[in-house]
C-alpha cells in the first residue's frame, strides 16, 4: 500500500491517508479482506504521529471501507455498491461544477457542453 504525504498540501495529514487508501480501495488495489498495517505500524513507515494514523482509520471505519476486528487487525470491507456508487457521483460533481467554471470562462453554453460530451463520448478529441 502507497501513500505519499504532503506538507505542502491544505489537507490535514489523516485526510491524505484516508483519502489515499479510499482511492486504492475504489480503484481495486486494494482487495476485500486485505489486511491493512497496523495503526502504529503505519504510523511508523510515515512518521507521523499514531492519533493521525488512528484518525484516518476512524474516518474510513465510519464510511464503510474498513472494518477492524479487535485482536485481529484492520481489513478492507465488502464493497457496498452504493458507497461506490456514491463516491462515484461526487466525483462526477466536482468535475461538472469545474467544467460549469470553464464553460462560463469561455461563454459556452448548455448546448455546447452537451455537444462535447457527445463528442467525447464517442472517441472523438479536440
Amino acid at each position: 500500500m502507497d501513500i505519499i504525504l504532503s506538507n505542502s498540501s491544505s489537507l490535514p495529514i489523516y485526510e491524505q491517508i484516508a483519502i489515499q487508501i479510499k482511492s486504492q480501495i475504489l480503484n481495486g488495489n486494494l482487495d476485500e479482506g486485505t489486511l491493512l498495517p497496523s495503526i502504529r505500524n503505519l504510523a511508523k513507515d510515515l512518521r507521523i504521529s499514531v492519533i493521525t494514523t488512528k484518525r484516518a482509520y476512524e474516518e474510513l471505519e465510519r464510511e464503510g471501507y474498513i472494518n477492524t476486528i479487535p485482536g485481529k487487525g484492520t481489513f478492507i470491507a465488502a464493497k457496498n455498491m452504493e458507497i461506490i456508487r456514491e463516491e462515484y457521483l461526487r466525483h462526477i460533481e466536482e468535475h461538472l461544477r469545474q467544467v460549469m467554471q470553464l464553460a462560463d470562462f469561455c461563454s459556452l453554453g448548455e448546448d455546447d457542453i452537451v455537444m462535447m460530451y457527445r463528442l467525447v463520448r464517442e472517441g472523438d478529441t479536440y
